[in-house]
């Protein structure tokens, strides 16, 4: 067949006219010279549509190009790619927008400009607010935090934070974080998020949870309340030596309730209620473990020598226990020496 446009004997593509003749002066593409882009000037995220969205600058451009322009749908296997210039707030920008016709390539540019607006999102002006939900308070009882574990646990609670609001969870944030009556205070933005924060703690250092409300008034005649969650930890925790009716153990694991200890004389491992576990004899930690000399061994007994006293100390040797090292460590406890177990 003829083509209508050049005459040339051809396929014929569309409309009579081959696909060279039904390309010429023909456009696929069309948009805005000027987009606007709105950006929160504390977290540097940017508002697309009616949601703010941590996403880069180009990543949030291409989004705005595919809503704004219109592209042919003869066009296939469309692909779009920007460049721009680093401006702070106004920037000059070059769409190219390529696709295939009839294995015919496409490309097709256009200029564009750019506007950053400033702004402040709902979640940055609450944080700048003070805006606070909810309250976790870890506490712990008859014994005092070290400054290792305050900042242990900051860490911890900081990690938990940081993980829900990767996974998508942009409003949630502490507002305040201090240590106060020798335990940590967090207010955080969220009371959902903040029982879940509080429930993994629980979770992961055991004790007990408490949770109170408080009335802070009414918003769209609806009543409206700040949560406070309490974690009491207990008096031990993980690598503690404790006395527990007239047995010594070493404190392995806790999981919520649950204390997994080890039996010191015999290497045996159990779990207690951790309400049991308050009439225990917090007895030390670490500092308890002393590094002896190994100096022989029978079958029932073991001879080590303290290294600054050169005394030698005869224990009773546990089953299946074996020596293949000069030194050991050991944990000495009201005149009773204790060999540290292989596996905790």
């Amino acid at each position: 067949m003829f083509c209508v446009e050049c005459g040339k004997e051809t396929t014929i593509y569309k409309n009579g006219a081959c696909i060279s003749c039904y390309l010429k002066n023909k456009t696929f593409s069309l948009g805005p010279l000027v987009i606007d882009i709105m950006v929160c000037t504390g977290c540097q995220s940017y508002k697309y549509k009616k949601t703010w969205i941590e996403e880069s600058f180009d990543a949030v451009l291409l989004r705005c190009i595919r809503d704004e322009f219109t592209i042919n749908n003869e066009l296939q296997n469309v692909d779009i790619t920007t460049t721009c210039d680093n401006q702070e707030r106004i920037r000059s920008c070059k769409v190219t927008i390529t696709g295939t016709i009839s294995d015919q390539t496409i490309t097709e540019e256009h200029p564009l400009t750019v506007r950053i607006k400033r702004a402040t999102c709902e979640m940055c002006s609450r944080q700048y607010g003070g805006y606070y939900e909810a309250t976790i308070q870890i506490r712990t009882d008859k014994r005092k935090f070290s400054k290792e574990e305050l900042a242990t646990m900051k860490k911890h609670v900081e990690k938990l934070i940081e993980t829900m609001r990767t996974k998508g969870n942009r409003g949630l944030f502490i507002t305040e974080s201090e240590e106060i009556h020798g335990g940590l205070d967090f207010n955080l933005s969220e009371k959902g998020s903040a029982y879940s924060i509080a429930k993994k703690i629980y979770e992961h250092y055991g004790g007990e949870i408490k949770q109170s409300s408080k009335n802070v008034g009414m918003k769209d005649c609806i009543q409206l309340y700040r949560m406070t969650y309490l974690i009491r930890l207990p008096a031990y925790q993980k690598g503690d030596f404790i006395s527990y009716k007239n047995t010594f153990y070493i404190i392995s694991s806790l999981a919520e309730s649950t204390v997994h200890v080890v039996n010191l004389s015999d290497g045996t491992k159990n779990a207690f209620d951790g309400k049991k576990l308050e009439d225990a004899t917090v007895l030390g930690g670490k500092e308890l473990i002393k590094e002896m000399i190994f100096v022989s061994q029978s079958p029932t007994e073991i001879q080590i020598m303290n290294p600054k006293t050169y005394e030698i100390v005869y224990v009773k040797k546990p089953k299946h226990f074996t020596i293949d090292e000069e030194k050991i460590k050991v944990i000495w406890i009201e005149d009773q020496v204790f060999f540290l177990p292989e596996k905790i």
